[in-house]
């Protein structure tokens, strides 16, 4: 039967678990998987390393339960938005604006993804969860797409997995690649004005690749 201080050790236990990865999305993002030291997420965590080997096992656990995460916070942020499916050119608008404004409110975000994406996906791939993930993300674009199809303001043939990829694409280099394209052009590709002119255009060619329109004008 449970007890009280069974409850207590349950919640020390679950805020224990959440500072390590509090604490291992910060390092991993700024260190990279191969430079995250799990002495520095256990110190960072006020935790020791035999407390993380406990939790996650080992540092690619770890590491998989980081991408998990930053993935569950993203999608538990975009179910929180409310897309009016009447006006699915708007509801669109809206739904690249989360993903653009997300990105910089989460640089970790973009930190972990680029050094996944430097593993080729290796840690990703070994995670049973991402792909139930994934599907929350396209779960959210796809009513958008299909009310805009029934209204005749999207085409039929629109691929709901390009879509979604041009939308990633469009928010993601540009902020994965900033400072080093901002230094090779010349410009402050962090400065509002330079981020909001991005995003005007961004907006511009997803829709001007959806848009149903009249024969000849294709």
């Amino acid at each position: 039967m449970p007890t009280p201080n069974s409850g207590l050790r349950a919640h020390q236990a679950q805020m224990t678990r959440a500072r390590i990865l509090k604490a291992a999305t910060r390092v991993f993002s700024q260190d990279g998987f191969s430079g995250g030291r799990i002495e520095k997420i256990s110190r960072l965590a006020k935790s020791n390393d035999r407390m993380i080997y406990y939790y996650f096992k080992n540092k690619e656990q770890l590491f998989i339960s980081v991408l998990e995460g930053i993935y569950a916070g993203f999608n538990e942020a975009e179910s929180r938005q409310r897309f009016e499916l009447d006006d699915p050119v708007g509801a669109l608008r809206q739904l690249i604006e989360f993903v653009w404004h997300y990105y910089i409110q989460h640089p970790e975000f973009i930190s972990i993804l680029n050094t996944e994406n430097l593993h080729k996906a290796s840690h990703s791939r070994k995670s049973p969860a991402l792909k139930a993930l994934s599907g929350e993300a396209l779960g959210n674009l796809a009513p958008i797409i299909h009310a805009g199809q029934a209204q005749g303001v999207f085409r039929a043939d629109v691929d709901i997995h390009h879509t979604y990829l041009l939308i990633s694409s469009l928010c993601y280099f540009y902020h994965s690649n900033q400072h080093p394209l901002g230094a090779f052009l010349g410009i402050d590709l962090a400065s509002p004005q330079a981020r909001e002119g991005w995003l005007a255009y961004a907006c511009d060619q997803v829709l001007r690749g959806l848009r149903n329109l009249p024969a000849g004008l294709s």
